[in-house]
């Protein structure tokens, strides 16, 4: 498929609905692929059942804190780079890129990479969402090593990062990222498309293209976008939506530490301030706790949208007096095994509460 300027635009709100809060601005990240087409380059977006199964497939990101990338705008050099200095030290070229995870920003990298380098993007990603750290990935899970990796700046370093685990990769490259100037380009866990179809999670991209035709589409004929939301999902590996709460940012705390944004965010429901959710984040939505209880946990999606048009607001975006409906979205069955609860479940960000699936914890809004 070649994607085209609308596809893109849907796209791109989409993939910040899958990135939970996180996986950086939709906006930027789609300005700099429309550049792309605009240019008269070329996007073409591929089944991995389309590549043979020796083929090269190298999944690249934007790595850092979304804060910094609206201070630092990023451009397409720094990921040609990051490519390339992987391609050296395999002694390989790659057949195609794809997202390491979606994301409003970091779906979009793969697309401005596959325009630069003339090569493909896979239909599928390695978290099908977004999460904050390098490991925690469905190809981590599956044994797939994330090293030799390559990391890039803006100011042309580049570097491989020769990792024992896929835990000791993250803390390097966000150390170097850090000391980047809080963002990087980076290609990690290269493999082969056999490998690709055991351990990613298929058709993300068409999915996040689906997602933001249906709230596009809800808005231009003045539907209830979250209940088109959750229809369109039912059929989807990510089977159940639901809305848990509607209501306005009383507080909020968001601070940039070690490459990462942390912080929370308090929500009032409009007639009764007394009823509160407060949503943690790092880069992304961790937990969803209305007046305490928890409503929803990682891996499951907490997303952050527009009461009024169903747009996604990330959590670099989130303001005092936003009103705002928390939709959370199921994950799909691969990412609730329990070698991938290990990985990204709640204990993999310190939480103490257990992992509930979404849809069994009854947190329906009233």
């Amino acid at each position: 498929m070649e994607l085209t300027m609308w596809a893109l635009r849907d796209l791109a709100e989409g993939a910040a609905v899958l990135g939970t809060g996180g996986g950086g601005d939709p906006y930027v990240g789609r300005l700099l692929v429309e550049q792309q087409l605009r240019a008269g380059r070329t996007i073409r977006i591929i089944g991995v059942d389309e590549l043979p199964d020796d083929a090269l497939v190298l999944p690249c990101a934007l790595m850092g804190a979304p804060t910094v990338f609206w201070e630092k705008l990023p451009g397409p050099d720094g990921i040609v780079t990051a490519m390339r200095t992987l391609e050296a030290r395999l002694g390989r070229k790659a057949a195609a890129t794809m997202p390491i995870e979606c994301g409003g920003f970091n779906s979009m990298i793969p697309l401005l990479l596959g325009a630069e380098a003339g090569l493909p993007v896979v239909d599928a990603d390695g978290m099908g969402r977004a999460f904050p750290e390098l490991q925690m990935e469905t190809f981590a899970v599956m044994g797939v090593p994330g090293s030799p990796m390559s990391i890039a700046s803006d100011h042309g370093d580049a570097g491989i990062i020769d990792a024992v685990t896929n835990q000791r990769m993250e803390l390097i490259a966000r150390a170097m990222t850090v000391q980047m100037g809080g963002s990087a380009y980076i290609c990690d866990y290269p493999m082969d498309a056999a490998t690709v179809r055991r351990t990613a999670v298929p058709g993300t991209l068409t999915l996040a293209t689906r997602i933001g035709a249906t709230l596009r589409q809800a808005r231009e004929h003045h539907q209830d976008p979250f209940e088109a939301l959750t229809e369109m999902l039912a059929d989807t590996i990510y089977s159940h939506g639901v809305q848990l709460f509607r209501g306005k940012v009383a507080d909020i705390d968001r601070r940039t530490v070690d490459g990462f944004a942390r912080g929370r965010v308090t929500l009032e429901e409009m007639n009764d301030p007394a009823d509160r959710m407060e949503i943690v984040f790092q880069n992304e939505h961790l937990v969803a706790r209305r007046n305490g209880q928890v409503v929803a946990i990682v891996p499951d999606l907490i997303c952050t949208l527009n009461s009024e048009t169903g747009a996604p607001v990330t959590t670099e975006a989130l303001s005092f007096g936003q009103r705002l409906t928390v939709y959370a979205i199921s994950t799909p069955q691969i990412m609730r095994s329990p070698e991938a609860l290990a990985c990204f479940g709640p204990a993999g960000f310190g939480l103490d509460e257990p992992y509930v699936p979404v849809e069994q914890l009854g947190g329906g809004r009233n």
